[in-house]
């Protein structure tokens, strides 16, 4: 069963305590997917974080991978990644 939007924002700010975070389900968009079968869910979640300072994207993304990996692919079988310095959050 997929978390709730405040489970995933709780391990997400565990995670990252000085990050602003911003969380979408879009779970309704992939009914009938095969991932969405299982009950995992699909999210869109924005950070930013000076965590990300000096960091390539693919480095920002395994930060956020790393603080759900234990639940995927049962709980959360997508989620797309917007990982910003704050220097980058209004672009």
């Amino acid at each position: 069963m997929r978390p709730s939007l405040d489970e995933l924002r709780e391990r997400l700010a565990r995670a990252f305590p000085d990050g602003q975070i911003h969380l979408q389900d879009d779970s309704h968009l992939h009914a009938g997917h095969a991932g969405a079968t299982g009950g995992a869910g699909h999210f869109s979640v924005r950070i930013v974080s000076p965590s990300f300072v000096g960091l390539r994207t693919i480095a920002r993304h395994r930060l956020v991978y790393d603080s759900v990996r234990d639940w995927m692919p049962d709980r959360i079988h997508a989620l797309s990644i917007e990982a910003r310095c704050p220097d980058e959050a209004g672009q």
